[in-house]
């Protein structure tokens, strides 16, 4: 099989969860398989990973490329929301490390096909996975101008959400609306051609795959539940691509603040602290040899968390 996807932060991702021999690891986001592969080969050689993903096409090229690992590997199609429960059935929790590659792979943006790219004519669709309830097109024949300019202001963070929202709403209204290519056309008679490296209709897809698949909904369940599926010691490797991804990651390893607490308590709160101490003051984002050979990753970001011995105050 050839490998049509470029893990990113692949090096950086795997060491921050310092694998070990006999390990468990789980990789909620698996893709193709290059993160667990590493995985794989770092925990080497008793060391388990699970590996997860909602895109069956996906499923299948892991399943060819981490078969040479036999029984320390498992591949389970369904949701990274889902992992908690996933990881129970086998029995495979407390895990001592947890991957999450936010971003959409290179098979997914390269078929035609799947319709998340506008550099490839192709339906309207933009789903993940089957389960995955309504396409693109069909979210786009339930909407107004306000609720789709809602949508590419919060999920796209596009400037123009209205002037846009409103270009697409007539287009489909007139028929025109077909294809990732028309929609493309549409943005761009709005906001003009291409500035530099970023085509302008990057935000509005954007926006329309992450309504779609419901991404920022399927990480707050992920994020809630993840304490609970990580050993005392253990470690959460994050990688995201959206600010409001990052910063999701962000407030949950920082844990509850103090004005999170109602006013005028009776007793003080014995501890603020949250379960996760940071490992990452800053995200690690990719370097310059990186971006050069994938240029794909210049908006990832990294952040690194390791789950506390204690909430004691003593161990902040």
């Amino acid at each position: 099989m050839a490998d049509v996807h470029t893990s990113v932060l692949l090096n950086e991702t795997v060491e921050a969860l310092l694998p070990r021999d006999g390990g468990i690891y789980l990789d909620a986001t698996c893709g193709l398989g290059g993160h667990s592969e590493r995985l794989l080969a770092r925990c080497g050689p008793s060391g388990r990973v699970l590996s997860v993903d909602r895109d069956p096409e996906a499923i299948g090229h892991a399943r060819q490329r981490l078969a040479p690992f036999g029984e320390r590997s498992m591949i389970v199609q369904g949701h990274f929301s889902a992992l908690a429960e996933l990881a129970v059935q086998i029995d495979w929790v407390p895990a001592d490390g947890v991957l999450v590659d936010l971003g959409v792979s290179s098979l997914q943006l390269d078929t035609a096909d799947r319709g998340f790219s506008f550099m490839k004519n192709g339906p309207l669709d933009m789903r993940m996975g089957p389960e995955v309830g309504l396409s693109a097109i069909d979210l786009l024949q339930q909407l107004d101008v306000s609720s789709l300019a809602a949508i590419l202001r919060e999920l796209g963070e596009e400037r123009f959400a209205v002037k846009v929202a409103r270009a697409i709403i007539t287009a489909r209204d007139a028929g025109e609306l077909r294809t990732t290519g028309d929609l493309a056309a549409v943005v761009e008679r709005v906001l003009g051609g291409r500035r530099g490296a970023t085509h302008p209709a990057t935000r509005t897809f954007q926006a329309l795959r992450m309504a779609v698949n419901r991404e920022l909904d399927e990480l707050r369940a992920l994020l809630d539940r993840l304490p609970f599926l990580v050993r005392p010691g253990g470690r959460v490797a994050i990688i995201s691509f959206h600010s409001l991804e990052d910063r999701l990651v962000k407030l949950s390893f920082l844990g509850p603040k103090p004005t999170d607490f109602p006013r005028g308590l009776p007793v003080e709160p014995p501890s603020i602290v949250g379960p996760w101490k940071v490992i990452t003051k800053k995200p690690k984002v990719p370097s310059e040899v990186e971006l050069a050979a994938n240029p794909r990753s210049r908006s990832a970001k990294l952040r690194v968390a390791e789950r506390r011995m204690t909430t004691d105050e003593g161990e902040r």
